[in-house]
């Protein structure tokens, strides 16, 4: 077993997509994305612009993983296409990537990884797609902006898995992972909180910077 973790800088309920009961990682981080197994854990970390610097946002065991065209086609993942006239959460989705049956050029629908005015964004294409992978899990955890802070007893001198902020982390000693998920484990488990980023009375200080305006 091997854990990853990264820090989340844009948290708006899409990378992750932590609802209806699903936490899926569909775009970016995609070397996380092409070498996750089954079993292997992800964990988001705050970061410090958001002020959530050594927070856990959210956790998930890898369960499952599809290629870019099953989530499309699979019916189970339907109601995660974004949906810009619906709610914010559906104006979100992350099940934005297929492939033309003719050309098969990928085809990005237009969701949060579009151009403003709709038309398909080439860097996020080109990024996203280095890895043809959907990391899909119903054992997880998601706080947020409001998740706990990660004891320093777990990531402390040379096992400090926060000390990357661009890239990623990776732990592989197993009594390190064994600790990390125990402590996990005892925090609950689902969509526990809303994303960082989504407007809030609690939190007027933070806006969604796309489109998308409340």
């Amino acid at each position: 077993m091997t854990l990853y973790s990264y820090v989340v800088r844009y948290d708006i309920g899409f990378a992750p997509n932590p609802f209806r009961g699903l936490c899926s990682v569909a775009t970016c981080k995609p070397v996380i994305r092409a070498h996750a197994a089954i079993g292997d854990w992800v964990l988001g970390v705050g970061s410090a612009e958001h002020d959530l610097r050594g927070r856990l946002v959210y956790a998930m065991r890898v369960e499952e993983t599809v290629s870019y065209d099953q989530y499309w086609s699979d019916s189970r993942f339907r109601d995660r296409r974004p949906s810009l006239g619906g709610s914010r959460m559906q104006a979100f989705g992350d099940n934005i990537y297929h492939r033309d049956p003719v050309t098969g050029a990928w085809v990005q629908e237009n969701g949060r990884h579009s151009l403003p005015d709709g038309r398909p964004n080439t860097d996020h294409i080109e990024r996203d797609t280095r890895s043809d992978r959907v990391l899909l899990s119903q054992e997880f955890v998601y706080f947020g902006g409001d998740g706990p802070v990660i004891p320093a007893g777990l990531r402390s001198g040379d096992r400090d898995f926060l000390k990357n902020p661009r890239g990623h982390a990776v732990v592989r000693d197993p009594a390190h992972i064994d600790a990390i998920v125990e402590w996990v484990q005892t925090l609950g488990s689902g969509r526990l909180g809303r994303p960082a980023d989504w407007p809030s009375l609690e939190r007027p200080d933070r806006r969604v910077s796309e489109r998308w305006q409340p």
